[in-house]
């Protein structure tokens, strides 16, 4: 259904869930400066007469490789300077400067004027600069501070020390998602989501626009390409809106299959959006129809249970950090599907909007986390809340998005078992999170120490598919070990003693490595010694959650290995660590606890032994 064709990383606008036609690039090479003496607005390098020492290539890190920098080190305050064209501006066009991420602390200065500054490494920011523009070449100040070892921030797994330890990574900078410049009209869309009701037949669209109208404007939506499934035009009175579309198309229930997204048959449906102000708005987006949700001890994907196989992401490249190089994002969606898993679990990073268009479009499903803290404080939960309700806004329009994971293994609440404020807190982010977006489950605290849930997501490391099965394949002893302490040795639940119709899944579990040679920093939670023994160690970890009767999805800890981090079941540079066919075979085992997925492959392979044999005729009768 979508007009998109098959591009790369490098062709895509930088946020493909919200195309304009007339966008700019600013990435490329800027002149750079470390400021470790704090100096440089007192010495006036914000108002962009000051030429810099250095040079960078932005979207990278300066920490990275890849920059041209590479300075690894402690330095809190980093500057960046650039000069740009003015991309032609018709009356009534403004010009906005984006920026995709900027880690942590940005401001940033457009012709020696303050046009913007924003607290959060993960989530975007613009500002319209059309005001401060000047004749001939603008320029650009961009001063970032990242407080290396502040721990009330959230961090994810950069690392507060200097260097990378355990299983934490060389941190990540200023600039690391894509700079871009966008004509647009004065009244604009700012922000856009659908989020699908398939029983009704409809679809919920919601926008903010850069303004409040001087009077109503008409807005009109179209969802579809060649098939057009629905067209209205509202008027718009407010700075937001939401309105409902009818899908008269999803009424038919013997066809409606067609347009619904899955993995198996990720469907985009086209939207365009033209806002008839003064100059108008167009705007290309695209949605998936589907649901998701939980109902008697499942989860459910187009209201039918859906066994989750999904793998940790630490979506980290050793030279580019966080960041990444045109192609790689689509890459990785490809290797994950080529693995056999349907999802995905990006591990503490909000990642790039292309990764989430190339899920949307490949048919990989996400579970999306916030990155964490490691210091209980209320400076803490102020940034933690501003910066999730960011990520929620920027992102619950994608379809691959099918929970949300707020906190991480008590990381920031480290005594929520005894201390009210942190479960608290825990909590609340559960509740903001739902008030935020109610379509999807989320998940307060995965791992353990869940207080208000709606998926019991438990990490164990069992070093093999003996203890695994032991402890996941007995209904009453997994009763008792939900009601009291589980492989951590932490409380499952918080709050009750019981499942109570909410599925079970083994969320991160596996982290095999390959022993480690004598004095080389790793790490892992289990070894093998060679590819034999890493197929026959997964593969009894994996027969083992399949013959369960009582997991309902897991997360395998994890596709690469990072830095130190040597679990990966892909090298550090993408290369598989066994044949992919064997992976393939153990991830995609059919569940027990889904007697529809045997029941599929027994069709599957029915119908490829069916070919084989008709294949097999063919060539009889030729001969």
């Amino acid at each position: 259904m979508t007009r998109l064709t098959e591009m790369e990383d490098a062709a895509l606008s930088p946020n493909p869930y919200m195309t304009r036609a007339n966008w700019t690039s600013l990435d490329g090479e800027w002149e750079f400066a470390h400021d470790d003496a704090g100096a440089g607005l007192a010495n006036g390098w914000d108002k962009g007469d000051t030429a810099f020492d250095q040079r960078i290539t932005v979207p990278y890190p300066p920490e990275s490789v890849a920059s041209g920098v590479n300075a690894k080190g402690f330095h809190p305050v980093i500057w960046y300077r650039r000069v740009f064209e003015v991309p032609a501006l018709k009356e009534g066009e403004r010009l906005v400067i984006h920026f995709g991420a900027v880690d942590y602390y940005a401001s940033v200065w457009v012709n020696g004027r303050l046009v913007a500054k924003h607290e959060g490494g993960h989530t975007p920011f613009s500002a319209d600069i059309t005001d401060v523009l000047g004749t001939g070449a603008q320029t650009v100040v961009v001063r970032a501070e990242d407080p290396c070892s502040d721990v009330r921030i959230p961090r994810g797994k950069q690392d507060w020390q200097e260097k990378p330890h355990d299983i934490w990574y060389d941190r990540t900078s200023g600039i690391w998602q894509p700079v871009w410049l966008t004509v647009v009209p004065k009244l604009h869309i700012t922000d856009l989501a659908f989020v699908t009701d398939i029983a009704n037949a409809r679809v919920r669209c919601e926008v903010r626009l850069s303004a409040m109208p001087e009077r109503p404007v008409p807005l009109t939506v179209k969802l579809g390409g060649d098939e057009v499934l629905a067209e209205v035009t509202v008027m718009v009175d407010d700075s937001e809106a939401e309105f409902d579309i009818a899908v008269p198309a999803l009424r038919h229930g013997m066809t409606r299959g067609r347009l619904m997204w899955s993995p198996d048959k990720p469907t985009l449906i086209d939207a365009e959006l033209t806002l008839a102000g003064a100059v108008p708005d167009r705007l290309s987006s695209y949605l998936g129809l589907r649901t998701v949700g939980i109902g008697h001890g499942h989860f459910l994907l187009n209201d039918r249970p859906k066994f989750l196989r999904l793998v940790l992401g630490q979506n980290y490249w050793p030279d580019t950090h966080l960041a990444t190089k045109p192609g790689e994002l689509r890459e990785e969606v490809e290797h994950i599907k080529a693995l056999g898993f349907n999802g995905v679990r990006v591990h503490q990073k909000v990642e790039d909007p292309r990764f989430l268009y190339w899920c949307d479009r490949l048919g990989v499903m996400v579970w999306e986390e916030m990155p964490s803290g490691y210091a209980f404080s209320a400076s803490l939960v102020e940034r933690a809340s501003r910066e999730w309700a960011e990520v929620i806004r920027r992102d619950k329009g994608h379809p691959c998005i099918i929970a949300w994971v707020p906190l991480n293994e008590s990381w920031g609440v480290q005594d929520i078992s005894e201390r009210a404020d942190q479960l608290h807190f825990a909590d609340a982010l559960y509740h903001l999170t739902k008030a935020l977006d109610p379509s999807r489950p989320a998940i307060s605290n995965d791992g353990w120490e869940l207080g208000d849930t709606d998926i019991l997501s438990l990490h164990d490391y069992a070093p093999d598919g003996e203890e695994l099965g032991a402890r996941y394949g007995d209904g009453e002893g997994l009763a008792e070990l939900i009601k009291g302490y589980g492989a951590a040795g932490r409380r499952i639940l918080l709050k009750g003693e019981k499942a109570d119709g909410r599925p079970l899944m083994l969320t991160e579990f596996g982290g095999v490595s390959f022993t480690p040679e004598t004095g080389v920093e790793w790490h892992g939670y289990a070894t093998v010694s060679d590819g034999a023994a890493l197929e026959a160690k997964l593969e009894g970890m994996f027969e083992a959650i399949a013959a369960s009767q009582h997991l309902m999805g897991y997360c395998y800890t994890q596709l690469t290995d990072t830095l130190q981090e040597t679990n990966g079941l892909l090298l550090a540079d993408r290369t598989p660590k066994i044949a992919v066919d064997k992976l393939r075979r153990m991830i995609t085992l059919p569940s027990a606890a889904h007697p529809q997925e045997r029941v599929a492959a027994e069709r599957e392979y029915a119908k490829a032994r069916s070919k084989g044999i008709e294949a097999a005729r063919g060539e009889a009768r030729e001969d």
